[in-house]
C-alpha cells in the first residue's frame, strides 16, 4: 500500500465506523474507482485499533464510571443507573456476537456483493429516515429499558449483512424504541466498544498466526489516521446530531447507493 491509499482507506474506516453511512460501501469504492487491491488483513488490525482507541479515549469518563459503578452495584439486586447501563451494553452485544462466530463466513461468500451492498445501502438508509421521521423522544440512557437495550443488540445482528451500517441500524431501533437522538448515538457508540475489541482481536490472532511480512510504519500511520478522523467523527456527530438529525445521511446514503447501482453492477 502506498501512502495515499493508508491514507484514504484509513479516513474511511474511522469515519464510516460510526456514521450511520455503512462503511462496506465506501470501502468497496476506492478498489473500484482506482484499482486498489484489498488492504489486507495487518490494515484491518491496524484500522480497528486506530477506532478502538478514539472511541475509548472520547468516552474514558463514561468508560469509568459505568465500570466503577458495575463493580460496585451490578452484582447487588438493585444496581444503579451507571451499573444498569454497563449491563446493558454487555448483554446488547451478546446476539451480534454470536450471530458473527456462526455466521460470518457464510455471509462473506455469499452476500459481499455491490449489488447486495447498494441495495441494503439505499434500503436501511430509507428505514433509518423513517425512524427519523417518527420518532418520539421520551427516553433517554438513565431510564432506558433491558428490553429496549435487547432489541437494539439482536438489531445489530442485521450489520453482519454488509452495506446495513452498524451505527445506522442501531440508531435506527432506539429511536423508533423512543430515544433521543444523543441518547441513541450514544449507545450506539458504547455498544460498538466490545465488538471492536472482539473483530479486532480474532484479525489480530489470524495475524499472528500469518506467515506475511508486515509492513509496520504504514500500519502506524493508519492506527493514527483511523483514531483522528474517529475522533473527530464522533465528537462532531455527537455535537450536531440533535439539531441536524438523520436526514443528511439519509439522502447521502440514497446517492451513494445509486452510484453503486448505477455504475458497479
Amino acid at each position: 500500500m502506498d501512502t495515499l491509499e493508508i491514507v484514504v482507506l484509513a479516513i474511511l474506516q474511522g469515519l464510516t465506523e460510526f456514521l450511520p453511512i455503512s462503511s462496506s460501501a465506501h470501502l468497496i469504492l476506492p478498489s473500484r474507482l482506482f484499482g486498489w487491491d484489498d488492504q489486507g488483513l495487518a490494515f484491518d488490525v491496524a484500522v480497528h485499533v486506530g477506532t478502538l482507541a478514539a472511541v475509548i479515549i472520547y468516552f474514558r469518563k463514561d468508560i469509568q464510571q459505568l465500570v466503577t459503578r458495575w463493580c460496585v452495584t451490578g452484582w447487588t439486586r438493585n444496581p444503579d443507573s451507571d451499573a444498569r447501563l454497563a449491563w446493558y451494553v454487555i448483554l446488547a452485544t451478546i446476539p451480534a456476537g454470536l450471530a458473527g462466530l456462526l455466521l460470518e463466513s457464510w455471509i462473506e461468500e455469499n452476500l459481499r456483493s455491490t449489488l447486495v451492498i447498494a441495495i441494503t445501502t439505499i434500503g436501511f438508509g430509507l428505514l433509518l429516515g423513517y425512524s427519523d421521521i417518527v420518532r418520539k423522544e421520551r427516553l433517554t440512557l438513565v431510564n432506558m429499558t433491558l428490553t429496549i437495550a435487547l432489541v437494539i443488540g439482536f438489531a445489530q445482528m442485521i450489520a453482519l449483512i454488509p452495506g446495513t451500517s452498524r451505527s445506522g441500524i442501531t440508531m435506527t431501533a432506539a429511536l423508533l424504541l423512543g430515544l433521543h437522538r444523543v441518547d441513541a448515538a450514544r449507545f450506539s457508540f458504547l455498544l460498538s466498544i466490545p465488538l471492536i475489541v472482539a473483530a479486532g482481536g480474532l484479525k489480530a490472532l489470524e495475524l499472528v498466526q500469518s506467515v506475511a511480512p508486515v509492513d509496520w510504519q504504514a500500519l502506524g500511520l493508519g492506527v493514527l489516521i483511523s483514531a483522528i478522523s474517529a475522533w473527530v467523527c464522533i465528537y462532531y456527530f455527537l455535537a450536531f446530531i440533535s439539531r441536524i438529525g438523520m436526514l443528511p445521511f439519509v439522502v447521502y446514503r440514497l446517492l451513494l447507493g445509486g452510484i453503486l447501482l448505477l455504475f458497479f453492477v
